[in-house]
């Protein structure tokens, strides 16, 4: 499922800050799932720049509105009678949901009020680990259902690298070398033959695997700065 992260509020208020009514609007899917755009997410931001607002004197009129997906446009008919009264609009969705309701309403401004941040899995309340960055040439079928091109700090097909040690990987020693661990796996599969079959490869992500912790959960868990 998509996993994204509110954006700080100071970006939001810059984006908003030229308008006098704003509509934020929420998503019940994925964004809700991982409690950063959900309708509890948009009460909270509202009063957050409601109350920012009447600190810096900026009069801004900021309602809410939840939908049930904002990344299917049967959902946002729903929207349209609501929209022309305000001069622009905030989301909460992923960026998929953020583009449909600026296609759907191409004379209003529509600005995002979250990252999108990976395609994960849920750890914890508030804790979510990347597992698939929608690379479309999947090849977890060959590798034991590890992904390489999120696992593997190189992104690398056929792996491993010469830097591995032992099982740790060289770019994170927190982390198990991906290859390893798609080795053990397929040995324990009794399916080492998979591991021979050779892959084309694809261009090199920069990018290790992801954990994303939503900031009021952050206290919760332990060693937070190595894993944002």
């Amino acid at each position: 499922m998509v996993k994204a992260k509110r954006k700080p509020l100071k970006q939001i208020m810059d984006l908003i800050q030229p308008y006098d009514k704003v509509l934020n609007i929420g998503c019940g899917g994925c964004v809700s799932v991982c409690l950063a755009g959900g309708q509890k997410e948009v009460i909270a931001l509202n009063t957050e720049l409601q109350v920012t607002c009447k600190l810096k004197g900026i009069k801004i009129d900021i309602d809410a509105y939840t939908v049930e997906r904002q990344c299917n446009e049967q959902f946002l008919r729903e929207l349209d009678d609501r929209t022309a009264d305000y001069d622009c609009i905030l989301s909460m969705a992923c960026g998929a949901g953020v583009q449909l309701l600026a296609e759907r309403y191409p004379d209003k401004p529509v600005f995002p009020a979250v990252n999108t941040m990976a395609i994960g899995i849920d750890r914890e309340i508030g804790i979510y680990e990347e597992k698939c960055r929608a690379c479309g040439e999947c090849v977890i079928g060959f590798t034991g259902g590890i992904c390489p091109v999120t696992r593997c700090a190189k992104g690398l097909f056929n792996g491993p690298c010469g830097g591995v040690h032992g099982d740790r990987c060289e770019a994170n020693q927190d982390a198990s070398c991906a290859w390893v661990d798609i080795y053990n796996r397929l040995k324990k599969q009794n399916r080492l033959d998979s591991i021979m079959q050779f892959q084309n490869v694809m261009s090199w992500q920069d990018q290790v695997q992801r954990t994303i912790i939503q900031e009021p959960y952050e206290s919760r868990y332990y060693n937070v700065s190595k894993i944002k």
